[in-house]
């Protein structure tokens, strides 16, 4: 093999490896985030959780009705852009339109303790873990 052949055969080789390369790490196309708008209430729970821990209501935790245990789920206040991250260990919320149930320390940070209620957009990153609602919430 000549030197100019052995110089294409190589640098054919050097190309497909670069590429290759290219192509494995280029990241994979994340997996749909579970995305839910409607109205989140407070709680405070005393005793047992769903899940079977014991309930604080200092903690960033919450209910949901589908969203597994220990999913980790970002709750964002619609009126003032406040959010929290929470933990799922509960079931719930059993009121009518309601999509999720916080602890009164997540309600705190989230700006609605007085209120109640708030109108949330709650984000996780579990796929497939609940029903999802288009993401036009406003």
């Amino acid at each position: 093999m000549t030197q100019p052949t052995f110089l294409k055969a190589w640098s054919s080789v050097f190309a497909t490896l670069v590429f290759s390369s290219v192509v494995w790490a280029a990241p994979a196309k994340a997996e749909e985030s579970f995305v839910q708008c409607g109205k989140a209430s407070w709680y405070n729970l005393r005793g047992t959780t769903a899940s079977g821990e014991q309930a604080d209501p200092n903690k960033l935790a919450a209910a949901h009705p589908s969203l597994p245990f220990g999913t980790l789920a970002t709750v964002t206040n619609l009126r003032n852009g406040k959010s929290v991250v929470v933990r799922i260990n509960d079931r719930g919320p059993f009121v009518k339109r309601r999509i999720i149930d916080v602890t009164q320390a997540a309600a705190q940070k989230l700006g609605f303790v007085q209120q109640g209620i708030a109108k949330v957009k709650v984000t996780s990153a579990a796929p497939l873990a609940g029903k999802n609602t288009p993401d036009n919430c406003q």
